[in-house]
């Protein structure tokens, strides 16, 4: 009997057409005060705290009916569902559909010609003009492909970076191979803007936990010849799954965990002290019995931001919120609040300080 003839293991993978992919604006860069950014520690925990939500937060979206950014309705229902994956997930952020640009957030644009996916990250989206997109997709979202677009972009959303700039993730570039990729078509990126997406490492502050995720949702995919080291992404490319991985649904849950369904009550004038690790958060309830304007305060050696929200409807509405983190000083909101309402106060911690101990009050 004729032996079969061997398999040919070193035919290298087919090379995959280069995909479209995700440009995010340059961010935007807090400035620290020398006391604070002389402080490795705590400058790590306000730049790795500052651009999340405070978790409960209700993130509420709207798409561009008309102009070049007008979403039809196909590509509205992908984001739709994206979004309805993400909180499935089991976080306590709540996503609410407006259809007034001025109630909107998270302002959703749609641009076959652009040719370009993006998304401002985290609360960076309250930095950009009312009038215009904070996220931006730029090709057919109904594809296995675009279904996992639509996820990346509202990742950058909640705050996530690009998984590929992870500075642990031990990946060698063959650089000049990647410039040329990318500074062809569907791209067509300057040199500038695939160092910003590609390239250029994120600061170990901006990511969470120090191992590299190549299933995550941030993940780019890249074709074979681009990526030297890890050896076999040189040979075969990296492709994602499009889908959330394990790691991306630990980061999201961490960061919004779900809310208790009774978060203790605020009493006026009694203060209340809770020991917090770097970015966790607590949660409380006030119910004020007059109508007249109260005063919210910490204090303690923390950095921290503070958010104030009125329920209607079942709903959570952000009132006001104070962000102290990087200041000689506590986090403090002035509002009048009205007998018979119920109001939530939210505490994120950013610093724990020497003691993690940071009191509240209601006055």
């Amino acid at each position: 009997m004729a032996s079969k003839p061997k398999a040919n293991k070193s035919k290298p993978a087919a090379r995959p057409t280069p995909k479209p992919l995700c440009s995010t604006p340059p961010r935007i860069k807090p400035s620290l005060p020398a006391v604070v950014a002389n402080d490795p520690r705590r400058a790590r925990a306000i730049l790795n705290s500052q651009g999340k939500w405070l978790n409960g937060t209700v993130l509420h979206y709207c798409f561009f009916k008309t102009g070049h950014f007008a979403v039809s309705k196909k590509q509205a229902d992908a984001v739709r569902a994206a979004f309805a994956e993400w909180k499935a997930v089991g976080i306590g952020l709540v996503f609410q559909e407006v259809t007034q640009m001025s109630e909107a957030e998270v302002r959703i644009g749609y641009s076959e010609p652009d040719g370009s996916s993006a998304s401002a990250v985290g609360r960076d989206v309250l930095h950009i003009p009312a009038n215009e997109p904070t996220t931006i997709y730029g090709w057919d979202l109904t594809t296995p492909y675009g279904r996992g677009t639509a996820l990346h972009e509202l990742g950058h959303v909640l705050g996530m970076e690009h998984e590929h700039q992870n500075p642990f993730a031990g990946i060698k570039w063959h650089e000049e191979a990647v410039y040329t990729s990318l500074g062809k078509p569907p791209n067509s990126w300057t040199r500038a803007t695939t160092f910003r997406n590609i390239l250029e490492k994120l600061d170990p502050s901006q990511v969470q936990g120090s191992s590299w995720d190549p299933d995550s949702i941030m993940e780019y995919e890249f074709e074979p010849g681009l990526i030297d080291e890890p050896e076999q992404y040189d040979v075969n490319g990296l492709v994602p799954p499009g889908k959330l991985s394990k790691a991306d649904k630990e980061w999201v849950l961490k960061w919004y965990p779900p809310l208790a369904a009774q978060p203790p009550t605020l009493e006026p004038f009694k203060s209340v002290s809770v020991s917090l690790a770097a970015g966790q958060q607590v949660n409380y309830l006030f119910k004020p019995t007059e109508s007249r304007k109260y005063t919210i305060a910490t204090t303690g050696a923390t950095d921290t931001l503070m958010g104030l929200f009125e329920e209607v409807n079942g709903v959570a509405r952000f009132l006001a919120s104070d962000d102290d983190s990087g200041e000689d000083r506590n986090a403090q909101i002035a509002y009048k609040l009205f007998a018979g309402r119920r109001y939530h106060v939210r505490l994120r911690l950013y610093n724990p300080g020497q003691t993690g101990i940071t009191s509240l009050m209601v006055s």
